[in-house]
């Protein structure tokens, strides 16, 4: 089991490492695993609906979730359409998040009076900011996922490799 650990570490970290210096072609491949998953939440919905004889909302939604991701599979151009939406959901969700806290650095002040507020008041602004840049720079987003992706790679993979090693066999 070391050894899996190890060896699993290492592929890891060669991933991350080519993440990070690719950081624009791997975001465009996460469209890719968005199918994956897609196809593969249809095809658990079916077989539960099947399972369990319910054929209602959640069945017809499964089996269009199946039809979209084997659409998907075969027009590329709706991989790259996916990304896109991927990169404007998640400027919203930026901007969301920042409003949010925000708005909780406010409420923070008026009910404990404690001067953590401004911390979470910056935290806020820079999130909106940064919501706001990523919807007229997309690239900018794509890039930071990427290399996001890349990071939490080469970072599994020291958890891994150090694992393995610490476990005694």
């Amino acid at each position: 089991m070391t050894v899996l650990f190890i060896i699993f570490g290492i592929l890891m970290l060669v991933c991350g490492f080519s993440c990070l210096f690719t950081p624009l072609l791997n975001f465009l491949s996460a469209g890719y695993f968005i199918i994956i998953l897609i196809t593969a939440y249809g095809i658990i919905g079916i077989i539960r609906g099947i399972r369990q004889k319910k054929y209602g909302v959640g069945f017809v939604f499964s089996i269009l979730s199946v039809i979209l991701g084997v659409c998907m599979l075969f027009f590329p151009n709706l991989v790259l359409i996916t990304d896109s939406i991927m990169l404007y959901l998640t400027a919203a969700w930026f901007v969301l998040m920042g409003i949010v806290t925000i708005t909780s650095a406010v409420t923070v002040t008026k009910a404990t009076g404690s001067s953590i507020w401004i911390l979470q008041l910056v935290l806020g602004i820079l999130a909106v900011i940064l919501g706001v840049i990523s919807f007229f720079q997309p690239i900018i987003m794509a890039l930071s996922i990427g290399t996001l992706i890349g990071i939490y790679f080469i970072e599994t993979g020291f958890t891994l490799i150090f694992t393995g090693i610490a476990i005694k066999d």
